[in-house]
């Protein structure tokens, strides 16, 4: 149960909304039984008022009194209902930002065991799961104790002794059939959030894979493994519904013995006190309306161990500690920027097979350098280490004579800017977008930048508040890539890395894209990773590597000569 306690302190930010949706909840359920009790009341005493002319019946009392409580039962059931699920929704939505925000410093050293459906789940299932720990556990037993403590007052004034015995019945119910059900769901539960997980993820990894799976004539094999998931997934829920028709089974039986003996016994007490009919039919539907609290509480504990399970996952992720750390050190470093590396290998953990060797080169302030080469030389790898996305095994990487090692994050970050291979684009806004990069930037400043990558036409209609992405204006390919171009120019920082910027690109669009790139960047350091050679004939100096190791260092011109 421990490992509970970091996500129910979440919630007590939100103590008074806390407070409130419980009284209403409490208020809810005391309608509930106050309308079922007043009703049979009603009824039992204007029929008894109509067979004997002795017995007179006040009906305008109850019947005011039934108008009264479900009009109240239907307020507050509905405004309850608004603030519980605000509060869970609250929650939710802090939890997803606070692991994120552990997730984040994690990648990609940190995630590597993970694959990216089991990240999604864990970010999205498994936070859904918790939404249980309030709504489905916490709030139904808190209610419930409560409950069974204001009928047993109210009650005590009808009979203290059946007040008591009604009130004991309840609590050990309350306490002994939650425990019994746990124990017995507890690993269904947890079965139900693996197996759910792993459908999940295996089928993102199909949808993403569709196309080579195809290729290959894997699918059937693919979905065949899907389709075994899957039933065993069902199978588990199948066991949980069973466990739950059988508690509720069970409570059903318990209410129904329990109901008989203490009527047996009231039947006795209200006849020696002579008490009338109508109080002893109150009595009754008090009792069987009594029993309705204990069903969600039991319920409540067979989900208890997805909601463990899901807890389990999500600590696992907030524990882990990041192979990267970031000192507090605050070097102040000017605008001419040079970057060394000496000696620098590498490999990946848990893989003995070294992906960079011996790479020893220097990138200059001003300087444009290309890494050219095939693919899985290393060259992508290396842009990483660079940005301090892995730790070299051994040598140095030095940034103005200073370790890299030495740079906190932020001024690594206002340093160098990296144009991945893949620029994301956000089902947002193109303001949003850019302000990714930039975020107090101007709409003046957008609309330069826009001009200079050639993506003004983007804001004809609509301005900066066009669309794009998802449901939006679709980007192509050379968009995307002079979006992510745009980014680069905002952030302004004096090193730029780009990793494979032409790629998939037509020769026409890769000179442009190029062009543009030795425009705009002019002034800055510049190392563009890529494959290709003829791209390159305005770059400095560049650099060929083959299996994770410098072969040659050349320009354009002595590379055409070979």
């Amino acid at each position: 149960m421990n490992i509970l306690l970091p996500f129910i302190i979440l919630y007590r930010r939100y103590w008074v909304l806390i407070n409130i949706g419980m009284t209403l909840s409490i208020l809810v359920v005391l309608t509930n039984i106050s309308l079922l009790t007043l009703s049979s009341w009603f009824l039992t005493g204007t029929a008894l008022a109509g067979v004997s002319g002795l017995y007179t019946f006040n009906y305008i009392l109850p019947a005011a009194g039934v108008r009264s409580i479900a009009i109240i039962r239907t307020v507050s059931r509905y405004i309850e209902r608004l603030i519980n699920h605000d509060i869970t929704l609250r929650v939710l939505s802090n939890l997803r930002v606070f692991i994120f925000q552990k997730l984040f410093p994690l990648s990609p050293s940190g995630i590597i065991d993970y694959n990216q459906g089991d990240i999604l789940n864990r970010l999205v299932i498994d936070v859904e799961n918790l939404d249980h720990l309030y709504l489905r556990i916490f709030a139904p037993i808190c209610t419930a104790l409560i409950i069974t403590v204001l009928l047993t007052l109210a009650l005590s004034i009808l009979n203290l002794s059946l007040s008591l015995i009604l009130g004991i019945i309840i609590l050990c119910l309350i306490i002994i059939l939650p425990f019994f059900f746990y124990k017995i769901g507890k690993s269904i539960g947890y079965n139900i959030t693996i197996f759910y997980s792993q459908y999940r993820s295996c089928l993102i990894n199909i949808i993403k894979s569709q196309a080579e799976l195809t290729i290959f004539n894997a699918l059937p094999y693919f979905r065949k493994i899907l389709t075994k998931i899957e039933s065993n997934w069902i199978k588990y829920q199948q066991k949980q519904y069973i466990l739950i028709a059988l508690s509720k089974s069970i409570i059903i039986f318990i209410s129904g013995i329990s109901i008989t003996i203490l009527i047996w016994i009231a039947a006795d007490i209200f006849s020696v006190k002579n008490k009338s009919e109508d109080l002893l039919s109150l009595f009754v539907f008090y009792i069987l309306s009594s029993f309705e609290i204990i069903g969600p509480v039991v319920i409540a504990f067979q989900y208890l161990g997805q909601v463990m399970t899901s807890a389990n996952r999500l600590m696992e992720l907030i524990n882990k500690k990041p192979d990267i750390i970031f000192p507090n050190s605050n070097i102040i470093i000017s605008n001419e920027i040079t970057i060394k590396l000496q000696k620098v290998y590498f490999s990946y953990p848990k893989q003995t097979q070294l992906i960079l060797k011996n790479i020893s080169l220097t990138l200059n302030s001003g300087q444009h350098i290309a890494l050219l080469g095939k693919t899985g030389c290393g060259k992508s790898t290396l842009l990483q280490l660079l940005t301090r996305a892995w730790d070299a095994n051994s040598g140095k990487i030095l940034i103005n004579d200073y370790p890299i090692n030495n740079f906190n994050e932020k001024t690594l970050r206002k340093l160098i800017t990296v144009v991945p291979q893949r620029t994301y684009i956000f089902s947002d806004t193109l303001r949003n977008n850019l302000l990714i990069a930039k975020k107090d930037a101007s709409n003046i400043l957008l609309l330069k930048i826009l001009k200079q990558v050639n993506l003004d036409n983007l804001i004809e209609n609509q301005g900066f508040n066009v669309w794009i992405g998802e449901g939006g204006r679709q980007l192509s390919g050379g968009e995307q890539r002079r979006l992510g171009i745009a980014r680069a120019l905002l952030c302004n920082t004096p090193v730029i890395l780009l990793d494979e910027p032409t790629e998939g690109l037509d020769g026409k669009n890769e000179k442009k894209i190029l062009f543009q790139l030795q425009k705009y960047f002019y002034n800055k350091t510049l190392l563009i990773i890529t494959h290709r050679l003829n791209i390159l004939e305005k770059i400095n100096q560049i650099y060929v590597m083959d299996d994770g190791k410098i072969i040659k260092q050349s320009t354009y011109k002595e590379l055409l000569q070979l």
